[in-house]
């Protein structure tokens, strides 16, 4: 979900000038671990699983930097954070990266002192509704009560959307996801709304999900993805190019199944061996060992075997590619040449 562009600018703006000179990726290898703020629960995307080990999209992302600057993909602390929090936490230097689903926003990069360094998840706002409704459209949806995470871009959206459309609505504050499915499920708003994923990623959570639709509106804009803290250009650029290496991956066909064998013979591809680091000296330039990339998808896979995994078409979720499909077949996914 999205946060506040607009709580606490100065205070965050304040803490960010006392850490921005920080060497990020010396204090995480002085102490061992990479500290990672994700979401206080979002199935698929961050959640602790039965046996209170973090899974998910978005952690992958945050074991792909481990694995990438430690050479170990567990040694992380998951730091859970809301969204009045996380930007709090991040220019504090609480977290070194927030890994969560959070929209790239003018204000939210400039204003609040952040730097998102791309996208992991093409996503836009939508409604979730009981089926018993008889809702097929949000614009049936005048004088709804709205179940609405505070803090959020999605507030301003919706008051967007019911504005421009004459509506009227009556909001139910909420501040965490599992808030909004208690009290969504109790009968205490007639509508859910957030990011398509995160509605998708709650309704798989219910007990009957096919009691329960996504409308067809899609009402917004939301490119969610990491983000780290202005001021430290050289752990903004690890982290990027972290997540680029695993979108390149999927495009060149280099998997956690193959990319040992790879690594070791080597391929026809100048592009694929520099992003091995048999060629080139990328890893240098990031001050990071030559294979930083192979370490970061060996850790879970490339993007698409982790979507795949996480929250794809035959997980709970079932998202299928859409946007978020590779450039070469009709998506937005997209990663700059490593050279």
């Amino acid at each position: 979900m999205k946060k506040t562009v607009f709580l606490g600018a100065l205070t965050v703006a304040g803490l960010t000038a006392g850490v921005a000179g920080a060497a990020t990726l010396d204090d995480i290898k002085a102490r061992g671990k990479l500290n990672c703020g994700v979401t206080t629960g979002l199935v698929g995307f961050a959640a602790p699983d039965a046996n209170g080990e973090w899974q998910g999209f978005d952690v992958a992302v945050c074991r792909a930097v481990a694995a990438a600057v430690l050479g170990d993909a567990s040694a992380v602390e998951f730091v859970p954070t809301t969204g009045k929090t996380r930007f709090t936490a991040l220019s504090s230097g609480e977290i070194d990266m927030l890994a969560r689903n959070t929209t790239w926003t003018l204000s939210r990069d400039v204003d609040l002192k952040n730097e998102f360094v791309g996208v992991n998840y093409y996503d836009g706002q939508g409604f979730m509704v009981p089926k018993s409704l008889g809702v097929s459209s949000a614009k049936e949806l005048n004088g709804a009560t709205v179940c609405i995470q505070t803090g959020t871009t999605t507030e301003l959206n919706l008051a967007d959307f019911f504005r421009a459309n004459d509506m009227e609505y009556e909001p139910v504050p909420i501040e965490t996801n599992a808030e909004g499915q208690q009290q969504y499920l109790a009968g205490a708003c007639d509508t859910y709304t957030t990011d398509a994923s995160g509605l998708a990623a709650t309704r798989a959570t219910f007990e009957n999900p096919t009691e329960h639709v996504i409308l067809p509106e899609i009402i917004s804009k939301e490119p969610l993805g990491p983000l780290v803290r202005h001021g430290d250009q050289e752990w903004g650029d690890i982290v990027r190019w972290t997540l680029n290496a695993l979108i390149a991956a999927e495009e060149f066909g280099i998997t956690s199944a193959n990319i040992q064998d790879m690594a070791s013979n080597g391929t026809d591809s100048p592009e694929v061996n520099r992003i091995l680091g048999t060629e080139g000296n990328l890893g240098e330039m990031l001050g990071l060992e030559a294979d930083w990339a192979v370490k970061a998808i060996a850790a879970g896979g490339n993007y698409g075997e982790l979507f795949e995994k996480h929250i794809g078409e035959n997980t709970p979720v079932g998202l299928a590619r859409g946007l978020n499909a590779q450039w070469k077949d009709g998506g937005l996914l997209y990663s700059p040449p490593f050279r």
